[in-house]
């Protein structure tokens, strides 16, 4: 297929994430929400269904005059795998330009092991060539920790014990393919905004809570990364004077009373649970009725609620939406956490919305994988090069040349 040019090949991506977001859209909308003109968006979803990335559904209403037919995505014509690394295992999905989990796997990981980047490469490798059933766009890969960029992909986490790993850098090499990486709440944040609660807001806060405590705006559509690339440190905010010792180095950080660790260390203190036990019997507990057990939730909550409000009054976001390990006790939590965030709102905060998610284990990869999926939407350019790999597959038809591949063509730029 001959390369089309720099406007068209523009649209085509544009057309692309505009549907992956808003879900299936008529041309003449197209047209209206990219301004562009109607036979500029004619030619591009005409190439576009020619290469088997959008399909013509069924007609939207009519408010008189001939309906419009919609365009939907195609959800093999491209895929991503998202990634999602933690202490001890990692967790893969290859995921459909739609956003949708196609397969999964979990395995077991030493990120301390001083072969754990080798390992990581090599697990992704077998993954890859397990099943991937169409042509790969990109690998993304979520962190605990601060990623420099995007597209440069090296990592510090005092969670993983790494300090200026080059993740990206080794990835590349081992996939061919490109790759972006990032903090793994933001990512997360990346996914809602496109697939999740978050889908249509401009601003909005996403909240993690369970091994850890973090936070990712959304505004405007983009992920707000701060300087470094640090923002949304959420679980070190300073709450308790003189507490507990946190393993960034400072005292009474939010994390150190609510994190899982916290939460159990709390429980073992009080002959609530065995020291052995795990956080789940502190869930046992307070479903059952345990006073003790509850009043550790709810303490937790309250502590979250202050410390949330004050993020939400600093930032004004259209919504929270609060996921992660820990909602699964959310019945507990919101005890404490209601009635301490709305009373430190201030007035024109107050009434914020705020969405508690379902946890699913495999949604943090989902985010990884929307690191590739958000590409042609980066008005930022966080993805850099990279980035632009991932359009060009996208764009100008070689998702479709590389079908027979997994692989497709030299993707990493070097």
């Amino acid at each position: 297929m001959g390369r089309t040019t720099a406007r068209t090949d523009v649209t085509r991506s544009a057309v692309l994430a505009h549907i992956g977001v808003h879900g299936p859209t008529s041309r003449a909308e197209l047209a209206r929400v990219l301004d562009v003109s109607p036979a500029l968006i004619t030619g591009a979803t005409k190439r576009l269904i020619a290469d088997g990335l959008l399909t013509e559904l069924d007609h939207s209403p009519s408010q008189g005059g001939r309906p419009a037919r919609l365009l939907g995505l195609v959800a093999e014509s491209g895929r991503a795998i998202g990634i999602k690394v933690v202490a001890d295992h990692i967790t893969l999905v290859e995921v459909g330009i739609d956003g949708t989990v196609q397969r999964s796997a979990t395995r077991d990981f030493d990120a301390a092991a001083p072969a754990a980047l080798s390992e990581l490469a090599a697990v992704t490798v077998a993954f890859i060539d397990a099943g991937t059933s169409g042509p790969l766009l990109g690998v993304g890969v979520g962190v605990p920790g601060t990623v420099d960029e995007q597209h440069a992909g090296t990592v510090d986490s005092t969670q993983l014990g790494w300090v200026r790993v080059p993740v990206g850098e080794t990835l590349r090499r081992a996939l061919d393919l490109p790759v972006l990486v990032e903090n793994n709440v933001n990512a997360l944040a990346m996914a809602e905004a496109l697939y999740g609660s978050g889908r249509g807001l401009g601003h909005a806060l996403v909240v993690t809570i369970g091994t850890g405590v973090g936070a990712g705006l959304i505004t405007d559509g983009d992920v707000l990364r701060g300087w470094r690339g640090g923002a949304g440190e959420l679980g070190h905010v300073p709450v308790v004077a003189d507490g507990p010792a946190c393993v960034c180095g400072s005292t009474g950080c939010l994390e150190t009373l609510i994190s899982e660790e916290a939460l159990l260390r709390a429980a073992t203190a009080q002959g609530i649970v065995p020291e052995a036990a795990s956080i789940d019997a502190v869930h046992t507990a307070a479903d059952t009725g345990d006073a003790g057990a509850q009043a550790i939730f709810r303490t937790a909550g309250t502590h979250l609620g202050r410390t949330l409000a004050g993020v939400v009054n600093l930032l004004d976001p259209e919504a929270v939406i609060v996921l992660g390990e820990g909602v699964t006790a959310w019945t507990h939590w919101s005890a404490g956490f209601e009635p301490a965030f709305r009373a430190a709102l201030i007035p024109h905060t107050r009434h914020i919305p705020v969405t508690v998610e379902t946890w699913q284990d495999d949604r943090w990869a989902q985010g990884s994988a929307a690191l590739v999926l958000s590409t042609p939407f980066d008005a930022q350019g966080l993805s850099g090069e990279q980035g632009r790999l991932v359009r060009e597959r996208l764009a100008i038809g070689e998702v479709a040349a590389s079908a027979a591949s997994p692989a497709g063509p030299a993707g990493n730029g070097g």
